[in-house]
């Protein structure tokens, strides 16, 4: 059983970060944000795939003013991701996000930040302190070094050091990030920051990588650190579309059996008794099961004379051969259907579990 740090509750929009409450998954727009259109549609799909919390990239004015249009028309909280210019985390906030992130050292002194955070504390806000490890002051790298497995000490400081830049102004909502694009340096830092803070934790690794890279290294890091208890809300960074990284990221909670969010998906790795295209169906399933809510487990078979009986406990599943395939539940053959239709007949019964369970 996994025994989590307790850390201090927060609010982004309606949804509750830290104090004991489920860790959330979030992701980040890769659009341009003064497109709100394509940004829409963009976050719709991410909804669908379970994203809890979505951050916006805001370059100016103009992107600051669209976050309201965006606002009106998303079900789930917004953050807005802010470098440099305290005008555009003001502007941001009065159209509407319901986060900011900023690193508060890069904003121009203590006069500009006041107002980010007189800003903050009117419209309600939580901030996020997010520091990475190509952002550092020079006077820490100067002190302690360039952030690594052994001695991440100038990240966790740099952390503070803009943490209390804003106690100094009376804010306390807030949240950390300290990133790094290694993933023992990750390990590491939070490991130390944990023990130092019970503010929430917004944790991954930076700049991870593709589908595969980045998937095996944010895995990797945020899976011991989770099973450390340590966490309360995440990224998994992918060059990729942004919808990969939720799936990415509910499939790591329910490897840790931390959350699940619909069917489970399990497939056999092929052989050469495998006569069908199971890739292409495996990918097919795999892309309907991610609207799905109920958290069933699904399986999708190279074979039908070992196939049922590997993916016996599946709530569901199908199994192919040459020319013909079963659907089977539990192990047990359902139904036979040719091979052409074996898709195509899977999804509808998927479809019907999904339909018995709105109405439920």
């Amino acid at each position: 059983m996994i025994l989590r740090k307790q850390t201090r509750l927060i609010h982004v929009g309606g949804l509750p970060v830290g104090g004991g409450s489920p860790i959330s998954v979030q992701s980040m727009t890769n659009t341009d944000t003064r497109d709100v259109a394509t940004t829409l549609t963009q976050i719709e799909r991410l909804q669908d795939a379970g994203c809890e919390i979505i951050r916006v990239a805001v370059l100016d004015q103009e992107a600051a003013a669209a976050i309201r249009e965006i606002r009106e028309n998303i079900l789930i909280p917004l953050i807005a991701d802010i470098h440099f210019d305290y005008r555009l985390a003001v502007a941001a906030m009065e159209n509407g996000a319901q986060g900011i992130r900023i690193n508060p050292g890069n904003l121009g002194g203590p006069e500009k930040l006041a107002r980010v955070v007189d800003a903050a504390k009117l419209h309600k806000v939580p901030i996020r302190v997010g520091v990475n490890s190509g952002s550092i002051e020079k006077d820490l790298l100067k002190k302690y070094g360039y952030p690594s497995e052994d001695n991440p000490t100038a990240l966790i400081e740099s952390a503070l050091r803009n943490v209390r830049l804003l106690e100094d102004q009376g804010f306390e909502e807030i949240k950390i990030s300290i990133k790094s694009s290694d993933t023992l340096t990750t390990i590491s830092g939070y490991q130390q920051l944990s023990k130092l803070t019970d503010y929430p934790l917004h944790f991954g690794v930076t700049e991870a990588g593709g589908l595969i890279a980045g998937t095996v290294k944010s895995s990797v890091a945020l899976g011991i650190l989770l099973h450390q208890g340590i966490g309360d809300t995440f990224r998994i960074s992918l060059t990729r579309d942004p919808v990969e990284e939720i799936r990415v990221g509910f499939e790591l909670l329910r490897s840790l059996k931390i959350r699940e969010r619909g069917p489970e998906l399990i497939s056999c790795p092929t052989c050469g008794r495998t006569q069908i295209d199971l890739f292409s169906i495996a990918e097919e399933v795999e892309r309907y099961v991610q609207t799905m809510a109920k958290p069933i487990k699904v399986a999708v078979m190279g074979c039908v004379v070992n196939g049922p009986g590997e993916a016996k406990e599946a709530d569901i599943g199908l199994a192919g051969g040459n020319g013909v395939g079963i659907i089977f539940k539990k192990g047990k053959l359902y139904k036979k259907v040719k091979e052409d239709d074996l898709l195509d007949t899977f999804l509808r019964e998927l479809k019907k579990i999904e339909e018995a369970t709105d109405k439920a």
